[in-house]
């Protein structure tokens, strides 16, 4: 979701970027996503999905990675934007071999509006759910996620939390080409709203500020176990990051938990069978 972004002047290295491609980089990993993703279907149904939609989709990234996966994969992407559909498509799909490309659609349209066939697996990744501030309208979007998938069907989210997360701060992540900033500008505690902005910086010094805006709800993991359920969900289970025992830090691999650590900044993953 865009915001306002200040304009770079002209010839600096933040005139030059491309902001798609600059989020890609450094917010998504579209390969460990849909490796979790495969991995945890397979685990809670026997067997191997071969249709995913991708909810807020944005530029398909992931989409794109699904169906390169295996021959007869196929994806549907959803999002309200065109233009960033049209960037996806240009810069994501039609990179993929013509056989790929006929085993993806992208549709604008709102992730609550029914949508074509019934799905194996939905995903809404990147927290873009937040957007839906209060509880009545969360559970109708996740009443139609579970109304889009077919029987053995099953729904994916991600979300984070932390106390670092609970107030206003300022990361900074440092990359080759450019440095990455997560902007948490305002947290309210009584309503749980959170208006967020992500901005880069580039080695010229130029500066490409609120490249992407979010004013959003922070959900916490029990709100959202809640409302799955209530949006009639089964085996509704969170997965926990383990730690690496020499850095301390994260090892990527997420595992069902009924229970997690009292982390300052923790991301986890929200799996629900139809």
């Amino acid at each position: 979701m865009g915001g306002k972004r200040n304009s770079p002047k002209k010839g600096d290295m933040a005139s030059s970027s491309d902001r798609h491609s600059l989020y890609e980089q450094s917010v998504q990993n579209v390969e460990a996503e849909i490796d979790m993703v495969d991995a945890t279907y397979r685990n809670l149904r026997g067997s191997t999905a071969t249709l995913l939609r991708e909810d807020f989709c944005g530029t398909a990234n992931t989409s794109c990675e699904w169906v390169r996966r295996r021959h007869g994969n196929r994806a549907i992407g959803l999002d309200t934007s065109q233009e960033v559909l049209d960037w996806g498509w240009q810069h994501n799909v039609r990179q993929l071999d013509s056989h790929q490309r006929n085993r993806i659609q992208l549709v604008n349209r709102d992730v609550r509006d029914p949508h074509g066939e019934p799905v194996d697996i939905i995903i809404a990744m990147n927290f873009s759910y937040q957007l839906f501030k209060t509880r009545d309208s969360l559970r109708n979007y996740f009443l139609a996620a579970k109304a889009g998938l077919n029987e053995r069907g099953m729904f994916m989210i991600d979300a984070y939390g932390g106390h670092e997360s609970w107030r206003s701060i300022k990361e900074k992540t440092k990359h080759r080409e450019f440095t990455y900033y997560w902007d948490q500008e305002k947290y309210d505690p009584v309503t749980g709203h959170a208006l967020c902005h992500i901005h880069f910086k580039f080695p010229d010094g130029s500066k490409l500020n609120r490249a992407f805006t979010y004013d959003w709800r922070m959900w916490t993991l029990p709100e959202l176990q809640e409302i799955l359920c209530e949006a009639g969900f089964s085996n509704v289970t969170v997965y926990w990051e383990g730690t690496d025992e020499e850095t301390g830090e994260g090892n990527g691999v997420y595992q069902p938990c009924e229970h997690g650590e009292d982390d300052p900044s923790w991301i986890v993953y929200l799996s629900g069978n139809r």
